[in-house]
């Protein structure tokens, strides 16, 4: 039967399909639960499976989702090396494999992944990861979700707007008209009065009402649902009830002793090619809801031991979902920690998470070892999930009972732990200690590498800290025992450390070691280290200002990060490359790469420093209000980490927003505070910015011997020169700032001219009220209204456009009310997304308002058509 009302959704789905003769894509079929999204894809598949292959895996609402559970669907369909790659357990391997599936498949590909809303942390990066590839393979990747269950942190948005915006489709399916509804009715013979106010023209709920055989037609899916289980014989009635308690679909061998047939001939379940299962969530979790608590026990229990004595390959996720549900605290402790291990694999870091809570809730019945050694799988986890706090106080529990037991080697490498964590958490103190304390425990026993990675991180946190020559000691006597052992892990963290302290040194050699430990990490799969020695490399040099290289070497390390899914790391050189680009000029992709980085899942520690700063020093000097509260952010983030690398631009941030707005007095006192640290570190860049501030504020003079050659020029007094420095560096913001600290009003106008260029308007309105107060005739006027209202490079048409997507219009409405076409709005939004830095249309509109291109408190726009 045709789906009514669904035919321009269709023709979407027809014209990704087509369009993969060029270039394959993404689409996001969103709607309410009911709404048709499933039964849309069904039809796309039936009329169009001659022309593609599709392969479908679903996302399932256990307690604790399956890691990679869609893949693990689709590997059945599609077989070869996609099924081979689960075997590894590896993520990389599984992705590699996925992708290359779909780019040597003899036909085009269509790959279905249903209900997002439900995904696990993997299968959420897989989305990323293919997404970001579709466009160089023939396939299309079709992902639907719930959009009314996403809240504002729901980390499906995250993966949405990281989807590059010019090869994603978008389809929200709307509930069915008055007419569609009247039509459905007449085709089993029903009266259509009062049926779209009582459905709200939700598909499923009229099919169900139109199903129900009496006359007073219940109001809700479980009424219905249950009034139909009541009417089944006991067998039938049993085996649906069965089947609800399984939240995906159920092996027909499950229910043999069951009386499945007769269930599934109720009409309640349906049966395809492999799976029993209902046909929506919603009816499973109504009759579900409808049992007991010892009921639901019960047949947990029975399908549990159905699925453990079953000899057939079962995901281990599915036996802990029916162990908790069970209250079988037995099967919890045998089954959670190994789908613990199993997500991890597949860095699936949340549900690892998940699965170890579970265990750890009854880690009283457990041996002591047998408790540490899940207490340092949940720290683990915990502290790649982003959770420092957690996973510290997770990794202080486990030292505690190895120190009980006496392991003392488990002890040390739990202090070495534990230093990193306190680290992440913006602890220095307590990691110094911890880092103190591994190394004495350690030393005490015959050398190992245990000892090597204590010697590396003491070096790791000298080299953080600018301690050149202890991080320089530490790491020495690690790669001289590494390399002993042979140990490729501790020598290339070793090589790192060596590399990033001389690199921060302006030594060329730094850059040489971390080539080598870069290259060596990779060679051995050790993924977060090649991270760490191409991530600092690219940080490091742009910090230092190797400004012939940083490009490169960000996007560069950019590209590795983010092709391993390492969120911390892309959010760190994102706000690298955020910085660079602000200097440069580029304030449109300056804020593009800090709003880019601000949206990935990462918590703790300072790398969202990296970005806040950039984006607040871009709201100081358009004069945005929203600066104060970025720059707050950043000041609570960075000072409780105690890192230079992060304290002093944001004090240099915090001195220009405070001099900007005429409070010069408050700029001294920020640049004190932190300047003598600068200094004693002889960091020539943070030195020389913090200074310039003090200067421009009016402060006392600060000695420019160490300080970058710009900022050396201006403090002596050669404006000019300095000015001059900074146009062959091509910073044209800092090339003002000299050339209005002279006494030139020719130089000022020139100044002027820069910063009304950049969209600098709250610089510009200090200079213009110093030109007044001089007495200057003929001060040009500001910016149009327009142009000032629009730093991000907008064109006439995309403000427009923008405009009405903020009021809630769709692309239909929007194309209408411009006298355009759909698909060229379509186009105007992915423009007007990308150079927003914005991943949806919420961000977009949030962009919006605080540019003052639309005013605050106007409408929210709609998720899409």
């Amino acid at each position: 039967m045709d789906l009514l009302e669904r035919a321009a959704a269709l023709d979407e789905l027809d014209a990704g399909l087509t369009g993969l003769s060029s270039r394959g894509g993404v689409v996001l079929l969103a709607g309410e639960a009911g709404i048709g999204k499933s039964a849309l894809v069904k039809q796309f598949r039936r009329l169009r499976s001659a022309q593609a292959d599709f392969l479908t895996g679903a996302c399932d609402p256990l307690l604790t989702p399956r890691a990679l559970g869609p893949v693990y669907d689709i590997a059945r369909e599609a077989g070869g090396r996609l099924g081979e790659s689960l075997a590894s357990g590896r993520r990389e391997t599984i992705f590699a494999a996925f992708l290359g599936h779909l780019t040597t498949a003899a036909r085009r590909q269509v790959v279905v992944v249903e209900d997002a809303h439900w995904a696990d942390e993997a299968t959420l990066d897989l989305l990323v990861f293919l997404g970001r590839r579709m466009e160089h393979t023939p396939a299309l990747l079709l992902v639907t979700y719930r959009d009314d269950e996403l809240g504002a942190d729901h980390p499906l948005l995250t993966v949405i707007g990281r989807l590059p915006a010019d090869a994603v489709r978008r389809i929200r399916l709307d509930p069915l008209s008055e007419a569609a509804v009247a039509e459905m009715a007449r085709r089993v013979g029903r009266p259509d009065a009062g049926l779209r106010a009582l459905t709200g023209g939700n598909p499923l709920l009229l099919t169900e009402v139109l199903a129900a055989a009496d006359a007073e037609v219940p109001h809700t899916v479980r009424d219905l649902v249950l009034a139909r289980l009541a009417g089944l014989p006991r067998p039938a009635r049993e085996a649906v009830q069965l089947v609800s308690v399984v939240p995906n679909r159920v092996e027909p061998w499950l229910l043999e002793t069951a009386g499945g047939e007769a269930g599934v001939a109720s009409g309640l379940l349906v049966m395809d090619s492999e799976r029993i299962g209902f046909r929506h969530e919603l009816l499973r979790r109504a009759v579900e809801g409808s049992l007991s608590v010892l009921e639901r026990r019960r047949l947990n229990r029975q399908v549990l031991a159905a699925l453990a004595g079953s000899g057939e390959p079962v995901d281990v996720a599915r036996l802990a979902h029916h162990a908790r549900e069970a209250g079988d605290v037995d099967a919890v402790l045998r089954y959670a920690p190994e789908a613990a291990r199993q997500a991890a694999a597949v860095a699936a870091h949340r549900e690892a998470v998940a699965h170890y809570r579970a265990a750890l809730a009854h880690a009283d019945r457990l041996p002591a070892p047998a408790r540490a050694d899940l207490f340092e799988g949940y720290s683990v986890e915990a502290y790649l999930s982003g959770l420092a706090d957690v996973a510290v106080a997770a990794r202080r529990s486990a030292v505690t009972l190895r120190e009980a037991a006496g392991d003392r080697e488990r002890v040390g490498e739990g202090l070495r732990w534990l230093s990193r964590l306190h680290w992440w958490a913006g602890n220095r103190r307590d990691a110094e200690s911890a880092a103190a304390r591994a190394i004495t425990v350690l030393e005490a026993l015959p050398a190992g590498r245990q000892l090597a990675l204590a010697y590396s991180n003491q070096s790791q946190l000298d080299m953080l800290a600018g301690r050149s020559e202890p991080a320089m000691h530490w790491a020495g006597q690690a790669l001289t025992l590494a390399r002993e052992l042979n140990d490729v892990e501790a020598s290339t963290h070793a090589l790192t450390n060596i590399g990033s302290a001389r690199l921060q040194g302006d030594d060329p050699d730094g850059r040489v070691e971390l080539e080598e430990a870069f290259q060596m990490a990779v060679a051995a799969g050790l993924e977060d280290h090649a991270a760490r020695a191409i991530g600092n490399l690219a940080t490091i040099g742009a910090e230092v200002r190797h400004l012939d290289r940083a490009r490169q070497d960000l996007d560069r390390a950019l590209a590795f990060v983010q092709q391993h899914e390492l969120a911390g790391w892309v959010q760190h050189v994102l706000g690298h490359r955020a910085r660079f680009r602000l200097d440069l000029g580029d304030w449109a992709g300056a804020e593009q790469d800090a709003r880019a980085a601000l949206t990935e899942r990462v918590s703790g520690g300072g790398r969202v420093v990296d970005a806040l700063v950039p984006l607040g020093l871009m709201q100081a000097r358009r004069g945005d209000p929203a600066a104060a509260a970025t720059l707050q952010e950043a000041t609570e983030r960075a000072f409780a980490t105690s890192e230079l690398q992060w304290i002093a631009p944001v004090a240099a941030a915090r001195a220009e927003h405070a001099w900007l707005n005429g409070d010069d007095g408050r700029a001294v006192e920020e640049v004190a505070a932190v300047y003598p640290r600068a200094e004693q570190a002889r960091h020539p860049w943070f030195g020389g910015e913090l200074a310039l501030w003090s200067r421009m504020a009016g402060g006392p003079p600060l000695a420019p011997a160490l300080m970058a050659a710009p900022h050396r020029l201006l403090l002596a007094g050669d404006w000019r020169g300095a000015a001059e420095a900074w146009q062959a560096l091509g910073w044209p913001y800092h090339q003002a700032l000299a050339l209005m600290s002279g006494d030139d009003d020719d130089a000022r106008m020139q100044a002027l001219a820069l910063l009304d260029r950049l969209g600098a308007r709250q610089t510009a309105l200090r200079l213009r009220r110093e030109l007044r107060r001089r007495g200057t005739l003929r001060i040009p006027a500001g910016p149009t209204r327009a142009t000032a209202a629009n730093p991000a490079g907008l064109s006439n048409r995309q403000v427009e456009v923008l405009r009405l997507l903020v009021e809630g219009l769709t692309d239909a409405e929007i194309a209408a009310r411009l006298c355009l076409s759909p698909k060229t709005v379509g186009h105007h939004v992915s423009a007007l997304l990308s150079k927003l830095g914005a991943g949806t249309r919420h961000q977009a509109a949030a962009a919006a308002r605080r540019l003052g291109v639309t005013p605050a408190g106007t409408g929210e726009p709609k998720p899409g058509n």
